[in-house]
């Protein structure tokens, strides 16, 4: 297990599985990330670099894709969520709309790359 793994595995089975969906989604997206922590968060990396942190509160769960321009380019897609520079916050209840992690992760590993998302 890695260090995203470790952090779910802590977490209740309803956030758990809520944010084990999200990493899933993200997997698919960048299968070439690996994981471990950034800013003090679990999360996937690529070259090294943070793509995408998940993290749990007592009120809601946290998707991180460490970029507001990833943010505001996904915003319309969300309309419900909480949203703030570089946040995306979500409840089991309320999951992220199919195909979003998916964009995140492309548009952030644009962004890494140095290329147009």
């Amino acid at each position: 297990m890695g260090t995203i793994g470790d952090y779910l595995s802590g977490l209740p089975a309803e956030q758990r599985e809520a944010l084990q969906r999200v990493v899933d989604d993200a997997v698919r997206a960048a299968p070439d990330a690996d994981e471990g922590t950034s800013y003090g968060m679990p999360a996937l990396r690529l070259d090294g670099r943070p793509l995408l942190g998940v993290r749990a509160s007592a009120k809601h769960l946290s998707v991180f894709p460490f970029s507001p321009a990833v943010v505001d380019a996904v915003a319309g897609e969300l309309d419900g969520f909480s949203l703030s520079k570089g946040t995306i916050r979500f409840t089991p209840g309320q999951p992220l709309p199919d195909g979003v992690v998916e964009r995140l992760v492309r548009l952030r590993r644009a962004e890494l790359e140095g290329e147009p998302g």
